[in-house]
């Protein structure tokens, strides 16, 4: 299956924390952003992570498409965030759902504010 549309390749679909508590970014095929090669194996290990220092819950909540948008480690902390689902994509809705656009991006400009420790 080839993936050849901009927003899902190089657009974030979630968020994702190691052990360390560093976070990364990865596309709709939880695939490194830009990556498309599906011949590929990438492993989560391969990723880039950064660290942000410790985001909060409400922080991580505000960037989920909702309560069942995240998922949660054995110790309940939240360790993966998606910002958008099937229905709520905004690539689905380029006209229809402008709201989904901008709930979208103001999910990122939280995202860009964001400061490296």
């Amino acid at each position: 299956m080839a993936m050849n549309n901009f927003f899902k390749i190089n657009l974030p679909y979630g968020i994702k924390r190691n052990d360390n508590g560093h976070w990364t970014a990865f596309n709709r095929e939880y695939r490194p952003l830009g990556e498309n090669d599906f011949m590929k194996h990438v492993p989560w290990s391969a990723f880039i992570y950064t660290d942000y220092g410790r985001l909060s819950d409400r922080f991580l909540m505000d960037l989920a498409d909702g309560p069942t948008s995240v998922q949660l480690d054995e110790n309940n902390d939240i360790v993966r965030v998606f910002f958008y689902d099937d229905a709520t994509n905004p690539a689905n809705h380029l006209r229809a759902e402008s709201r989904l656009w901008e709930n979208y991006f103001e999910k990122l400009k939280k995202l860009a504010m964001l400061k490296r420790v």
